[in-house]
């Protein structure tokens, strides 16, 4: 996804910003437990990981 670009770029705001919106899509159409949105909010906290 853009958002994985992003943070392979240490472009850290850029993948923050998408992966938010990314997971309130998701939580709205496939809902909280969904697999893919899990997947997207571990995706944010490695976001968070690595800017340290």
């Amino acid at each position: 996804s853009l958002a994985l670009i992003y943070q392979s770029q240490q472009q850290w705001t850029k993948a923050e910003d998408l992966f938010l919106q990314v997971i309130q899509t998701r939580k709205r159409v496939q809902g909280m437990d969904h697999q893919d949105t899990l997947n997207s909010i571990a995706n944010l906290a490695s976001t968070y990981i690595y800017q340290g």
